[in-house]
């Protein structure tokens, strides 16, 4: 998972410019989470804030996001989109459309070395929350 660890430290450095906006940081009052879900089904996750209820709140969404996109292969919000355009039959991946998200931040990625990593990142604008996932990735040619 040292690639994993690698990414989490990147986003954490990555944080503060995020904070510093306060579009960003007003969404979750400073408390945000990753979740990263590697090809073994190995979950890994970082919670930050000082509000343990709004960290868990953050950590639920990043881990929807997460695992949705493992699941289904497709960012979310993207795969909403093509569900309910009917170009994609949500009935073959078992995620019934109450459990849908929709919301920007959750992406299936495949590293250099063809490792396929599901990741979510919650606490921000829906944009800023897959930019700060995507940024390390490309940033460091993982």
């Amino acid at each position: 998972m040292g690639k994993v660890h690698q990414i989490i430290e990147a986003v954490v450095a990555l944080v503060p410019e995020y904070l510093a906006n306060p579009d960003d940081r007003n969404i979750s009052g400073g408390n945000w989470a990753i979740c990263i879900i590697d090809e073994d089904n190995n979950v890994c996750e970082k919670l930050f804030g000082n509000d343990k209820v709004q960290g868990r709140q953050s950590y639920k969404i990043a881990w929807i996001k997460a695992s949705q996109s493992w699941i289904t292969g497709y960012k979310t919000g993207d795969y909403e989109k093509l569900v309910y355009s009917a170009q994609v039959d949500d009935g073959q991946f078992g995620i019934q459309k109450p459990d849908f998200l929709g919301w920007e931040g959750g992406l299936q990625v495949t590293l250099k070395d063809e490792t396929k990593l599901g990741i979510g990142f919650s606490g921000f604008r829906g944009t800023s929350d897959i930019e700060i996932v995507n940024r390390p990735i490309r940033n460091f040619g993982l």
